[in-house]
């Protein structure tokens, strides 16, 4: 690299620092969409059981919070026709649209997988958070809500006998912008009903898709 001296400083030299320092030994690995049909194996030994069997181990409970959390991701990035891309598990928001909006997703239900005296009251978690930049290898400085856009997604269904997380119609869907649920500050959780007042979109799943960009273009 030709170096150039300004104020006695060679700016070749400033240049190879400069790649020094964003030099990342064990850079992120991408991730690939598996099918399910993946089999295990034991160095060169195939094993029976694929990738899917520890799926059906690991996210059969569709009802605990957790899993019922990425079911509902997955069910926005049907509604928004994204549903072929990858989750991503380190990025500071939950989906992208295609025109690069970010959406934050939020699930809750009246019924738990645990045994429970009362139907759930319905609150979600929308505390704000520090995101980490992939970039600078670092995380922010401030804490922030990440996204454009927040879908609420609830499991309405009250009936343990016909609970069923797969049948859409069962869940209701409730978008509202990042800058109208930042009139609450720094509150960490909300009910539903403060959701709807603050102006949130109820819809239902043919509908969702046309509540997200409402509220992603609302002047």
């Amino acid at each position: 690299m030709p170096t150039v001296k300004y104020d006695n400083i060679v700016l070749g030299e400033i240049v190879m620092e400069k790649l020094k320092s964003n030099y990342v030994k064990y850079p992120a690995i991408p991730a690939r969409k598996k099918t399910g049909k993946e089999s295990f194996i034991n160095g060169d030994t195939i094993l029976p059981r694929k990738l899917q069997d520890f799926w059906s181990w690991a996210f059969s409970d569709l009802i605990g919070n957790t899993e019922r959390g990425k079911l509902a991701e997955y069910i926005v990035a049907m509604a928004l026709g994204s549903e072929d891309d990858i989750s991503c598990s380190w990025e500071s928001f939950d989906l992208k649209t295609s025109d690069n909006k970010k959406i934050e997703v939020k699930a809750s239900a009246y019924l738990q997988s645990w045994e429970q005296d009362k139907l759930s009251q319905i609150r979600f978690n929308v505390r704000p958070t520090i995101a980490w930049d992939k970039i600078a290898n670092k995380y922010d400085d401030t804490a922030r809500r990440q996204s454009d856009v927040y879908v609420f997604c609830l499991l309405k269904h009250k009936e343990q006998e016909t609970l069923n997380p797969l049948d859409l119609a069962q869940w209701e869907f409730y978008t509202l912008s990042t800058a109208k649920l930042n009139e609450i500050g720094g509150q960490k959780t909300i009910s539903l009903s403060y959701i709807i007042n603050l102006g949130a979109t109820k819809s239902d799943f043919n509908n969702l898709s046309n509540a997200i960009y409402y509220h992603l273009y609302l002047v």
